[in-house]
């Protein structure tokens, strides 16, 4: 017998009251489940972990989350562990995310691995609204098969969209398609033989040449195995890695981060706890 598909909800919607930045709103539905904020840095940035208890999406899941942030407030968001994306059964799975960023507001999406199985069929939407004087960090990292296996991701589908507007302004879209197959994985304008992809961006006001070169050098300078590059958008910076190792781009956009937080005048960031499981 299948198992009945998920119609998991996230809704959370951050305000700042006597200097604390805090949810004013916490709604999760199974299998999502959300876990008790906590301030690593004091009150004003809120860390916020999202649980997913199924262990993992399957074919015809519904997922959506909505998360706002009212002015003056900072968030970290991040996941309780890798997530997997198991073999469909012939449906596709799908993820909607809504993200509103109000005035002198921060909000940092980091969620952690995403493992894409052979075989699955999976399509997301992420669409964000940033008011004039908001700013927005996010990271994706996709391994696609289970390389600790052997499996190579040769048979299914994933595809993603996400449009970033500011003042009702589209400023950014990025609409990765991932067919699998032989071809895809080989080419150098597919996968490139690495089983692991990262992207980061940043978006809220644009950053000098000589920022951008920081950010290179961060990986130059560093000894690595995969492929990277950065590139400047109208407001913001776009970084996209290529690999094998985990490790190396958790590094690469953790050391961006902290640099990140440092040319925006706060605090260096915390790695949220629930990295170290």
């Amino acid at each position: 017998m299948t198992p009945s598909p998920w119609h998991g909800v996230v809704k959370l919607t951050y305000s700042k009251q006597n200097q604390k930045t805090q949810p004013i709103q916490s709604y999760s539905q199974a299998p999502y489940k959300l876990q008790r904020p906590f301030y690593p840095q004091g009150k004003a940035i809120c860390y916020t972990t999202i649980l997913h208890t199924a262990g993992g999406i399957v074919g015809d899941d519904r997922l959506s989350q909505s998360i706002q942030l009212q002015p003056s407030t900072h968030a970290v968001i991040t996941t309780a562990a890798a997530s997997k994306i198991y073999r469909s059964n012939g449906l596709t799975a799908s993820q909607q995310i809504n993200m509103e960023v109000g005035e002198n507001a921060c909000l940092e999406y980091l969620p952690r691995e995403t493992i894409v199985f052979n075989a699955s069929q999976y399509q997301q939407q992420l669409q964000v609204n940033l008011a004039s004087t908001a700013t927005w960090l996010s990271w994706e990292i996709l391994r696609f098969g289970r390389s600790a296996r052997g499996e190579q991701f040769l048979q299914g589908n994933w595809r993603s969209r996400t449009e970033v507007w500011q003042n009702g302004r589209l400023i950014w879209v990025d609409s990765p398609w991932l067919p699998a197959g032989e071809a895809i994985w080989k080419s150098p304008h597919g996968l490139g033989g690495y089983p692991l992809v990262g992207t980061l961006v940043w978006v809220g006001k644009p950053l000098s040449s000589e920022k951008i070169t920081e950010i290179r050098n961060l990986w130059q300078e560093t000894e690595t195995s995969g492929e990277a590059g950065t590139t400047a958008l109208m407001s913001g910076v776009l970084c996209r890695y290529r690999g094998n190792s985990r490790g190396e781009v958790i590094n690469w956009f953790t050391n961006i981060w902290r640099l990140l937080r440092q040319w925006d005048g706060k605090e260096t960031p915390v790695t949220p706890r629930v990295w170290q499981v």
